[in-house]
């Protein structure tokens, strides 16, 4: 449907900008009237379809939305709505405060189908790509109950803590990557350029070469002669590890052998463990029932190992067992996470444990991953120091040959 960016004045003769939904230039005045606006400027701005079809798969393709930005206007609108302010006054509050791109035409969209007399949750299932299940389950639960506000808090709180986690694993692995990257760029300038005008000088004395220094040579030439193999080798590996892990079973291997890896391992493992937790003790605390929490969760979690385990997890339940006792079939789920969870099922705060495993788990992942970072600098430093100090070596050897030629 065409989306079509307004200046119109209301009854009180002021002002006001904004987004609508229309087929038509003309139907678009006339929803305009029926607001009690007169329009004077129409200006069309996009098209947003509502069909789940070719096209809606290209504009949820190109139309990204941030998860911060999506996050930012979550917690405006759960702070408008604490406000006591009704939900469509808000999205309109929200629209003016967005800058024009996918996330403004998607509001006005969604704006339009409330006025229209779908419900906030119908409204935001429409767009699979920019609000997940989670956030949609969460919604529902929230106008069911009559607490929406409360629960765009938590939907908040909750996007908040998954955008710090991010940060965090950004923050600690970007040092790291640039110091390899600027290891790589010194290794190819010595290697492409100052190797070969020096080891040219004992070709040109045609004198027996140390071994370190025939090596060196070597390298230096496949380097100058064929350095255009490596990128179309990485790519070509990228290629191959991209269609492998597209099948499930590719999938299955690479996300088992990334859980044994030292110490990787085990921040992987926290990771899951912590996401997993913390929506689904987002979803019970906002009453939405065990069985569809796991099934949304399910969808959420992308590691196949814990995907099979929640599906093993829901039968068990169905069939009358304890979550706790589900949980101990599953190796991927720690010890504590199962008697903190067999302690909440017997005191009624299952919610409430799940959000502190949670919490442990984030904790844990914080600390390593300093400790990781600490270690990862001087690794990589001692690393490109041997390389660096190999290069030195094989240049020295037949300088000192030649030294002791002379005397």
């Amino acid at each position: 449907m065409p989306v079509y960016k307004y200046n119109a004045l209301n009854t009180k003769g002021k002002e006001q900008k904004g987004i609508i939904n229309a087929d038509s230039d003309k139907h678009a005045l006339d929803k305009l009237r029926q607001q009690s606006l007169y329009p004077r400027h129409l200006q069309l701005i996009g098209t947003q379809p509502l069909e789940r079809n070719l096209k809606q798969y290209l504009s949820g393709y190109f139309q990204r939305v941030s998860q911060s930005e999506l996050v930012l206007t979550i917690r405006q609108i759960s702070t408008l709505l604490s406000a006591g302010m009704p939900l469509t006054t808000c999205l309109d509050s929200i629209l003016q405060q967005i800058k024009r791109g996918s996330l403004q035409q998607i509001m006005a969209q969604i704006r339009e189908r409330i006025h229209e007399g779908q419900s906030f949750a119908e409204s935001m299932e429409e767009h699979p790509h920019i609000f997940p299940a989670t956030f949609t389950a969460m919604i529902r639960a929230g106008e069911n109950s009559g607490t929406l506000e409360i629960i765009m808090e938590r939907l908040a709180e909750f996007g908040e803590q998954q955008e710090n986690l991010k940060r965090k694993l950004q923050s600690s692995l970007a040092y790291p990557i640039l110091i390899l990257l600027v290891s790589l760029g010194v290794i190819f300038f010595l290697m492409s350029y100052v190797v070969p005008k020096v080891t040219q000088i004992f070709l040109d004395f045609d004198q027996v070469l140390p071994l370190p220094t025939i090596i060196l040579i070597k390298l230096s030439n496949i380097i100058q002669n064929y350095w255009w193999a490596f990128p179309v080798l990485f790519l070509i590996i990228l290629i191959f590890l991209k269609k492998w892990t597209d099948t499930y079973k590719g999938k299955k291997i690479l996300h088992q052998q990334l859980l044994h890896l030292p110490l990787v391992g085990t921040i992987l493992h926290n990771i899951i463990i912590s996401r997993f937790s913390y929506t689904l003790g987002t979803l019970l605390q906002n009453d939405v029932s065990l069985i569809q929490s796991l099934s949304i969760v399910r969808n959420v979690v992308s590691n196949t190992q814990l995907q099979e385990a929640v599906n093993h997890i829901i039968n068990e339940i169905r069939e009358g067992n304890d979550l706790a006792k589900a949980l101990q079939d599953h190796k991927i789920f720690p010890a504590t996470m199962i008697q903190m969870v067999s302690a909440g099922e017997q005191s009624g705060t299952l919610e409430t444990m799940f959000l502190k495993v949670a919490q442990t788990s984030q904790d844990y992942v914080t600390n390593k991953l300093t400790m990781l970072t600490s270690l990862l600098e001087p690794i990589m430093i001692l690393i490109l120091g041997g390389v660096v100090g190999f290069i030195v070596l094989a240049v020295l050897l037949p300088i000192f040959d030649m030294s002791h030629l002379i005397q």
